[in-house]
């Protein structure tokens, strides 16, 4: 399984880890990730660390839909990646959700799905450059044609002659996405996946696949654990309870959340329902108190060597590709050990 190394999006001080990051290429990490949420973007941290490495895969997960345009992201990316060289970027895609997209964004939530099939297919033809640029979909269309235009837009092909084959992953939870991911991406970066839950999607990837004519073969699924060396278990998944309840209860609409879904998807559906109601009653201490430990302790990599290794197994068994993980220079340190990974130097 390769490993990858989350770095996530800032908080009130932008720090990017640069000796970490080095640290994780040296021992033989295969990617770093960036995120975006409202505050430092996904993609100019990676610029910063593509010209300080040389071989680790640059990925963001995700970059916003509704942050740019289709041709603004590609564009984006295809500068990142062509100053990056080597082919190691990688474009994580998701569509964030209605409170983040109306309310920072000032975009429209429409149909997430078509939104998420036009913008693929629109940075793929530019970054193929096959001709000028046009898209019929159902949410986008190049050129525009809506309120405000004067009908004179005009079809251009990308100037910048861009690697045609950078890879599209998709961050996605339902079915209908899921399948969609498999269908028009390289790659998938799953919400909430964990191996106990790993069967439930495979055959909506496979559906996906399917529907594309294409193999199984080479499509990624790069999961994601945080990860925390320690002896005291408890102590650790009481640690990150908080982040949990915050995005299970108050990171999203009432009727509309998407982390809050996938806790139910994974079995604790009366847990999620009562995380929700107390956040949003503001008596977050009993929200958090509220998130089992069983939750906390599938999707984290937490404890001694020996417990971690034993975990780390059931992700190399769940179908995933990749794991993206998080924590000190301890935790990348000893996850490299525990995946066999070769060191630039041996």
């Amino acid at each position: 399984m390769k490993l990858g190394l989350m770095l996530g999006y800032s908080g009130a001080e932008l720090r990017v880890p640069l000796e970490k990051v080095q640290l994780a290429e040296r021992l033989g990490y295969d990617s770093v990730w960036t995120a975006e949420a409202y505050g430092s973007d996904a993609i100019t941290p990676l610029a910063y660390l593509a010209g300080h490495t040389q071989r680790i895969r640059l990925g963001t997960a995700v970059i916003q839909l509704a942050a740019r345009s289709p041709a603004n992201a590609a564009m984006s990316i295809a500068t990142l990646d062509a100053l990056a060289g080597h082919g190691r970027v990688v474009c994580g895609v998701g569509v964030s959700g209605p409170q983040i997209v109306e309310g920072w964004y000032g975009e429209p939530w429409g149909r997430p799905y078509y939104r998420l099939k036009d913008y693929v297919a629109i940075m793929k033809k530019i970054w193929r450059r096959e001709e000028p640029v046009t898209h019929d979909g159902e949410e986008i269309q190049l050129p525009y044609r809506g309120d405000g235009a004067l009908g004179i837009g005009k079809p251009l092909t990308s100037i910048l002659h861009c690697r045609p084959d950078i890879p599209v992953f998709l961050g996605t939870g339902m079915e209908a996405t899921v399948r969609l991911t498999a269908e028009v991406g390289e790659g998938w970066l799953p919400l909430g996946y964990v191996p106990e839950t790993a069967d439930l999607y495979k055959p909506w990837i496979d559906a996906g696949l399917a529907k594309a004519g294409k193999s199984a073969d080479g499509f990624e699924v790069q999961a994601m654990a945080p990860v925390d060396v320690t002896t005291d278990v408890a102590g650790s998944l009481a640690r990150m309870k908080p982040n949990i309840a915050l995005y299970v209860g108050g990171m999203g609409h009432k009727t509309v959340n998407f982390h809050k879904e996938m806790m139910i998807r994974r079995g604790f559906g009366d847990a999620a329902e009562r995380i929700q109601e107390l956040y949003l009653a503001k008596r977050k201490r009993e929200a958090v108190d509220a998130v089992p430990d069983e939750f906390v302790d599938q999707g984290a990599l937490v404890g001694d060597r020996q417990r971690i290794a034993k975990r780390f197994e059931a992700w190399e068994q769940s179908g995933a590709t990749g794991l993206s993980i998080n924590g000190n220079v301890q935790a990348v340190e000893l996850m490299a050990e525990i995946a066999g990974l070769r060191s630039a130097d041996g």
